[in-house]
């Protein structure tokens, strides 16, 4: 009990100023705060970000990127709020033990008070002046005098420092019953930020998933392109070689008609995509051999020359399509149809129908795929259609 009192009586030694110690409180939890306003504020932005990229063609890429930038801004917030608790924690132990100190040292005070009363009571309210009054000499009377002046301000002080510690225990338990609530409301903030971040992680692992699918879909699309592209070319090759789909009187294509052509559908024509190597999924590129023409599902197909139908009917990717050979090696396709209205074998003129677009099942959505082939003059036995872009040989848009 005498250690206790002993470091009672330094700290009373020390000057306390308790308006400085609240602002001082009052100043880290508004610093504390600062910080992680800071930090949310960087979060809030990406999330405005994510918002704008998903109202937009979404790039799961830059959607990854931003889920990883939140995640990371999370986990600094949670952080953030550890070293907060920890800090908070270690003033609540500081002050607790403070609090603990002052309390006994304001025990001790009481105990040293209440003995006083006690002994003040039991010599009764004259006390003072028979101790005067029983003086021998007048040096007697001073020394007396002194020490009941010394006793009495002995007492005062005594209150006084009974009165100080009251205060003090006061002002540290408001400011513990602060800091703990402070300790709380942290506390809650980091299980909603634990929350969050594992939700995050939930949505960003959908995202990688979803990204896996489009990167197989992705490879899985273009090998199948690439294949039924050689189908295609070997079908023209084998056509070239049976030359069993009857014959033109005279070629009804050649390089004179280059930019002269009529579009095969009417509207807007809008292109889905252009001729030559195009982005497609997840950074892949795809090389298209001609031209994706938006148009509605069913809108009427014409022939952009005359020639005779070499070949109809389904063709994997390409959907239902129509092959048009036009003599001297040209040949125009026509596929993603609904409806084809014309047979193998059949000779069609220029600007006939021969068929309804289609694609409505296809990633692009509903269009009329079109391409231009040409094989070489004096080709080998082992034909290879040259792919022409439609784009030079149809009439400006």
């Amino acid at each position: 009990m005498r250690t206790v009192l002993a470091l009672a009586i330094v700290l009373l030694a020390l000057p306390q100023d308790v308006a400085a110690q609240r602002r001082n409180i009052d100043r880290q939890i508004r610093e504390q705060r600062s910080r992680l306003d800071s930090i949310r504020q960087e979060r809030e932005d990406l999330e405005v970000q994510l918002r704008q990229l998903r109202g937009r063609a979404r790039d799961i890429d830059t959607e990854i990127a931003n889920l990883n930038r939140q995640r990371t801004s999370t986990s600094h917030i949670v952080n953030e709020l550890d070293r907060q608790l920890g800090t908070l924690n270690s003033q609540t132990d500081t002050m607790t033990a403070e609090l603990i100190l002052v309390e006994d040292a304001l025990a001790e005070k009481r105990a040293v008070l209440e003995r006083r009363i006690v002994a003040i009571h039991k010599r009764g309210a004259l006390w003072a002046f028979q101790v005067l009054l029983a003086a021998e000499s007048f040096a007697d009377l001073l020394s007396r005098y002194k020490y009941l002046h010394v006793a009495s301000r002995q007492d005062r002080g005594l209150v006084n420092e009974i009165t100080t510690l009251r205060n003090r225990i006061s002002n540290n338990r408001r400011d513990l019953l602060i800091i703990k609530d402070e300790v709380a409301s942290q506390r809650t903030e980091r299980n909603s930020e634990i929350d969050r971040y594992a939700s995050l992680e939930r949505e960003r692992q959908r995202a990688l998933s979803t990204t896996r699918r489009r990167e197989q879909f992705a490879t899985t699309r273009i090998s199948e392109l690439a294949r039924d592209d050689e189908r295609l070319n070997e079908l023209i090759a084998a056509l070239v070689r049976s030359r069993g789909v009857g014959t033109l009187p005279a070629p009804t294509l050649s390089t004179d008609d280059i930019g002269k052509l009529a579009w095969p559908v009417e509207g807007q024509l809008q292109l889905v995509y252009s001729f030559g190597q195009q982005p497609f999924r997840d950074g892949t590129t795809i090389t298209r051999e001609g031209i994706g023409i938006r148009v509605a599902e069913g809108t009427e197909v014409k022939a952009v020359r005359a020639g005779i139908v070499a070949q109809t009917g389904p063709f994997g990717t390409f959907g239902r399509l129509v092959i048009l050979n036009h003599g001297a090696g040209y040949w125009t396709l026509y596929f993603h149809l609904s409806d084809i209205n014309v047979a193998e074998g059949d000779v069609v003129a220029e600007g006939q129908a021969i068929a309804r677009s289609g694609g409505g099942n296809t990633e692009e959505g509903p269009h009329l795929g079109f391409q231009i082939r040409q094989v070489p003059p004096d080709s080998p036995s082992t034909v290879r259609t040259v792919p022409l872009d439609p784009l030079n040989w149809l009439r400006p848009r």
